[in-house]
């Protein structure tokens, strides 16, 4: 099952935000996150907030993505119209001081389950709410398999400008101890016709350290993924995370856990490979081939932005307030429907924890973080970093050298303990 949330305080059941944080609405970017939990499957390594129909006990939830449907407000689909109800939600609690929004990422699950015209209806939805910043990125994640030719000339020609393709591997027996469904060619087809759908903007997600796979199995998928001819890579160590079925199967001896002195092979591999083929990392587990195709919704996660996410479970960050959704798309689309809040709980970080939490990410970015981010007692232990190689001060900012992008956990705790 799914990690569980944080307890948190109570949430108010109108949305409302502190004053506070509303007088912080204006003077960062805005993005929207929203959260499509559903997949056909579950792959065996997934702890993240999605549901297959028989979880569901129906396929109610799906049949928007299975008959396409011309108008978002005839399909009679809760979740959607759910998901409608928290975007006017967001927009009024944010009121007029809400920019224009920056980044869209629609994330999931599978979003291209659901018919493109319906993924271009809710985008529409937060446009008339709250309006697209020029340069709008709209990113939308999808499984190779769940996508056509027309669906994606339909995502491009709504608004849609980036498109993020779950491939993990071009092993055909590491996708399958993965639990992945799509054939082993299908991302590389997926990216060509992306491309010819207009899209600029191109990721491959991979993961590496999957029991059984080689160091030669993680370079094939390596190879494949740049000759697709994406733009960005995100490459991303597995986790055996606990209630997942791969956790069972290890538990049960029928595989290993995964291996950190392979997978630290195999991260340095990435970086030899993708570096040698003209991308760069701007991030520890993010590599793009020009500035402009790097993941700005995420870049906004990084550098402690505002958003807001809709959908079940999701989690959203304004002003110092950080609140989430209930889980289930049953329990989300009653209370929206009851004119409540899908927020489960809160909290309200102060500025200690928010400076906590700025270490904690900008650290992991390319461009690394000022150093006034840090206490007295995190300043003193940079020279002692630096001389083992694991950070680089220089022009007011930190930055982590290779080898701390391999231990970039250790050297957080070393600045903030």
């Amino acid at each position: 099952m799914p990690s569980p949330l944080p307890a948190g305080d109570s949430a108010p059941a109108d949305g409302s935000l502190p004053a506070a944080s509303l007088a912080e609405v204006g003077t960062r970017p805005l993005g929207i996150y929203l959260h499509v939990p559903f997949c056909r499957t579950r792959c065996g390594y997934c702890d993240f907030n999605t549901y297959t129909p028989a979880e569901l006990r129906s396929d109610a939830a799906l049949t928007a993505g299975r008959e396409p449907v011309a108008d978002l407000k005839e399909t009679g689909d809760a979740y959607l119209k759910a998901a409608l109800t928290e975007i006017d939600l967001a927009a009024t609690v944010l009121g007029g001081e809400a920019p224009p929004v920056s980044t869209v990422f629609v994330g999931g699950g599978t979003p291209t389950l659901l018919p493109a015209e319906t993924l271009v209806g809710l985008l529409r939805r937060i446009e008339d709410r709250f309006g697209l910043a020029a340069g709008v990125e709209v990113t939308t994640e999808a499984n190779p398999e769940s996508v056509s030719p027309v669906s994606l000339e339909t995502l491009r020609a709504g608004g849609f400008t980036r498109i993020s393709f779950g491939m993990q591997s071009a092993v055909p027996h590491v996708l399958a101890t993965l639990d992945r469904v799509h054939a082993p060619g299908r991302p590389v087809a997926a990216v060509a016709e992306a491309r010819a759908a207009g899209f600029s903007q191109i990721s491959l997600d991979l993961i590496y350290g999957t029991p059984g796979e080689s160091l030669e199995d993680w370079r094939r998928s390596l190879e494949v993924a740049m000759s697709a001819g994406a733009d960005h890579v995100s490459a991303y160590a597995l986790v055996v995370e606990p209630g997942t079925s791969m956790a069972a199967r290890v538990r049960r001896g029928e595989l290993p856990l995964p291996d950190d002195d392979d997978q630290a092979d195999k991260y340095l591999l990435a970086e030899e490979m993708l570096t040698t083929a003209g991308f760069q990392a701007y991030e520890v587990s993010n590599w793009a081939t020009r500035p402009d195709a790097v993941c700005r919704h995420n870049l906004g996660y990084w550098r402690g932005d505002h958003w807001w996410g809709i959908g079940p479970g999701a989690h959203s960050h304004v002003g110092g307030t950080r609140w989430w959704n209930v889980k289930h798309p049953a329990a989300y689309a009653t209370r929206l429907a009851s004119g409540t809040s899908p927020a489960q709980a809160r909290e309200i970080l102060s500025d200690a924890d928010r400076q906590l939490e700025q270490v904690l990410l900008e650290i992991r970015l390319a461009e690394g973080m000022p150093l006034d981010r840090l206490t007295s007692r995190g300043r003193r232990r940079v020279p002692d970093l630096a001389g083992r190689g694991l950070i680089v001060a220089t022009d007011g900012r930190l930055r982590l050298t290779l080898t701390g992008r391999l231990l970039a956990d250790g050297v957080v705790r070393e600045l903030v303990d």
